[in-house]
């Protein structure tokens, strides 16, 4: 952690003397990683202006995702979701994040059944009756991002299938109530792997959360099997995603031979996933994209 005088213009850059901002804050880090915890670097802590602006982001990602849900259903194929998303994100002055991210070729990932996530948009998979579907979007306004994904069930539903999805929820309610200011990481995902695996599922191990705002992808990488007390501090200006994996089978995972990006559960049991964007803050929490 760089060194800074007392009466120095403080690094987050909000025009006060250091000993008047972020003075005593960065005294808990060194104290909390003389303790042996690991603690984020600077440039993990979001400004009140970048917050601000991630803030806007995330009110189109919510609104995009709200428009999804009001017109879903059965006969509809992921292509027309996919239109949905360019268009409802593009008509708010956004830009699709996942759009040539990576090579990705479409605007939001479309996850069906088994398909565990980054599922590929295409006029040939037409949602039918019985599927449980996530849909991951991703939004960036004025340079700032945004990004969270729903679960919805198509038509009547299994009663296996409903309950993976209402635990996955779960999952992450229970998660988000561990996320507190000088806290740790492996406190929300014990909370998490914990509540699965009571219900009977498993959680993917190899992919997690992020953190986001500045980038679609930031650190710190975030695990939902980490056990309570471990993990990076949470600390207040932290941003990141809280979106496990559970599946209904094995946790054990494989990718799309074909595309390189589709990732499907091992044994062919469903999978699912919801994902929200939190904030760490002076008192708790608060849930910028959902």
């Amino acid at each position: 952690m760089e060194t800074i005088g007392r009466n120095s213009e403080c690094w987050c850059g909000s025009g006060k003397k250091y000993k008047k901002c972020h003075y005593q804050f960065d005294e808990k880090l060194r104290e909390l990683k003389q303790e042996g915890h690991l603690v984020p670097s600077h440039n993990m802590i979001k400004t009140p202006e970048q917050i601000e602006k991630i803030r806007e982001s995330g009110k189109i990602n919510i609104a995009v995702l709200d428009y999804v849900a009001e017109h879903i259903k059965a006969g509809v194929t992921t292509q027309q979701i996919d239109d949905w998303v360019y268009e409802q994100t593009t008509s708010r002055g956004a830009i699709p994040a996942p759009l040539n991210y990576e090579g990705f070729p479409k605007s939001v990932c479309t996850s069906i059944n088994h398909e565990v996530c980054h599922g590929i948009p295409s006029e040939k998979v037409v949602l039918k009756e019985g599927d449980i579907i996530n849909v991951d979007v991703s939004t960036i306004y004025h340079g700032y991002f945004s990004d969270s994904s729903r679960m919805f069930c198509i038509g009547e539903v299994s009663e296996e299938k409903k309950k993976l999805v209402q635990v996955t929820k779960e999952c992450v309610e229970l998660g988000l109530k561990q996320v507190k200011p000088w806290a740790f990481m492996g406190d929300m995902s014990d909370a998490v792997h914990q509540h699965a695996l009571e219900n009977g599922y498993t959680v993917v191990r190899e992919i997690g959360g992020h953190g986001v705002g500045i980038e679609f992808h930031e650190d710190p990488y975030v695990s939902y099997v980490a056990q309570s007390g471990t993990g990076i501090v949470l600390a207040p200006g932290m941003m990141f995603t809280i979106e496990p994996m559970v599946n209904m089978g094995t946790d054990q995972i494989f990718v799309d031979d074909e595309n390189g990006w589709t990732i499907y559960t091992e044994d062919g049991k469903p999978s699912a996933q919801w994902e929200i964007q939190v904030l760490v803050t002076e008192d708790g929490y608060e849930v910028l994209a959902y």
